[in-house]
């Protein structure tokens, strides 16, 4: 195993060196191998819409002699790194699957067969489709650090619906692999078009923790920064991740959409690996969907280094 003592003691790693695999034997916020794990299963939803897998139930039909009967699903690994205690699921999917998970995300097939495997989602998806109520107060958060009129890049910003100081600005663009048509008041820029103009603020919220590589997001959006640039960043604060808890890799036994969990040391290490500069950061406690939650928010520069 290669020496990480310079990860533990805070040097920056290059992630454009971290192993792009299937089953992740890396820590994708520092490079770090020092990784512990423990069993665990993908949600059948999941497995689903991405690799076609389907459960299913071993009975004495199958006429297996070593293998016990009862219901078999898609197996994976939680790990844990030890350096930065990020927490994250051992599959890490490839960009078709990505779009084959995320395209029309939410829209009446994704819909359907998420209700199917969870009965009374299709319910809980028209409340997560509606605006969000914090919009307000992500603005208050930022507002210190902007000068109007902006340029604002919604990045993974589905349909545009909940960027914030949309109305405020003088263009309003949206990257997003879903597919979906935006709203009336914002335009949908290609990857190309994202990074090759510069925005006075780039929103990436709720993003990084369903990708697989989240410094590939990051490093990319660095393309449409200059020095002026805010860089919002917000992922939910997971109830594990809250805990005082160790070993917390025993505790998470299976894994759906969000295929990394934040430690507040492994976005901070996320972040500076990908030459970002803190510049504000913050947990909201809020509603989503009639639902209390936590979010970790970063307001961003690049680095000066």
């Amino acid at each position: 195993m290669p020496d990480t003592s310079h990860i533990r003691a805070g040097a920056k790693f290059d992630l454009t060196t971290v192993r792009r695999e299937r089953v992740a034997s890396q820590c994708v916020c520092c490079g770090s191998e020092n990784i512990v794990s423990s069993p665990a299963v993908l949600m059948p939803f999941v497995a689903d819409r991405v690799f076609g897998w389907k459960p299913v139930v071993i009975d004495d039909s199958w006429g297996l002699r070593t293998i016990r009967n009862g219901n078999a699903y898609t197996i994976c690994k939680s790990l844990r790194c030890v350096d930065c205690d990020h927490l994250f699921c051992d599959i890490r999917f490839s960009d078709e699957e990505m779009v084959s998970l995320y395209n029309k995300y939410r829209e009446e097939e994704y819909t359907a067969l998420r209700d199917y495997y969870e009965p009374g989602y299709r319910a809980r998806n028209e409340a997560l489709n509606l605006p969000i109520a914090y919009n307000d107060e992500i603005e208050a958060f930022l507002e210190p650090h902007l000068e109007h009129p902006l340029t604002v890049l919604d990045w993974g910003g589905d349909t545009g619906v909940n960027t914030p100081f949309k109305g405020k600005n003088i263009a309003f663009d949206v990257y997003d692999i879903s597919n979906k048509a935006v709203e009336a008041g914002a335009r949908f820029v290609t990857l190309e078009q994202a990074t090759t103009s510069k925005y006075s603020l780039i929103v990436c919220s709720m993003l990084l923790e369903h990708v697989p590589y989240p410094s590939d997001i990051l490093l990319a959006v660095r393309g449409a920064m200059d020095a002026d640039s805010v860089l919002y960043i917000e992922v939910p604060h997971e109830e594990l991740m809250a805990k005082n808890v160790a070993d917390r890799e025993r505790l998470k036994r299976h894994w759906h959409e969000h295929i990394n969990f934040y430690s507040e040391r492994s976005m901070a290490r996320l972040v500076e690996n990908c030459g970002l500069a803190v510049i504000k950061k913050d947990i909201l406690s809020t509603q989503v969907a009639g639902a209390d939650i936590q979010i970790s928010r970063l307001a961003c520069k690049l680095s000066a280094e």
